[in-house]
């Protein structure tokens, strides 16, 4: 059974308004990511990914990613709009972060934008913003939304919530 959606406030989204499949957008948003005390990405040329009962999922250009934090490890998984991730752990200094990054190397035609692209797990983070927002993570640890005050939902990823 579906959840009621939470109505929208103005200036609000409701991810029950988001399509699926999924659209792929611009942000021009601020967007970051702390770990280990130090800023590994920023940027204001990202992307985000809406998918129905789901917060946003940001990916940042690899230009704007500290160079030697991500480390590929073999984990991989299959998105059936997006095609396959490849996953990363963050690593600075002697923190490590496992599996708490991906990206997709070729992903479907639709999604070609986001070719390299990187996306965070907020929960393995110190902290991430958007516009100097600090994010809630989508729960559940499965999924990598990021969640702010002009988003509601009820979002996928609470216990009950596999079949949304």
């Amino acid at each position: 059974m579906l959840p009621k959606p939470i109505p929208p406030q103005p200036g609000q989204e409701s991810v029950w308004d988001y399509p699926r499949p999924p659209r792929l957008e611009r942000t021009a948003k601020r967007l970051r990511v702390v770990f280990a005390g130090t800023t590994i990405a920023e940027t204001t040329q990202g992307w985000r990914v809406l998918e129905t009962s789901h917060p946003p999922v940001y990916y940042f250009p690899p230009a704007d990613i500290l160079p030697d934090v991500l480390v590929a490890t073999p984990r991989t998984s299959y998105c059936e709009w997006k095609g396959m991730a490849q996953y990363h752990s963050v690593r600075v200094g002697q923190r490590i972060a496992p599996d708490a990054a991906w990206s997709y190397p070729r992903p479907t035609p639709p999604f070609a934008p986001i070719a390299g692209y990187v996306a965070f797990y907020a929960a393995a983070m110190d902290a991430c913003y958007v516009d100097d927002e600090l994010v809630v993570p989508q729960p559940g640890g499965f999924y990598g939304g990021w969640i702010t005050k002009d988003i509601v939902g009820p979002f996928k990823g609470v216990p009950g919530s596999w079949g949304w």
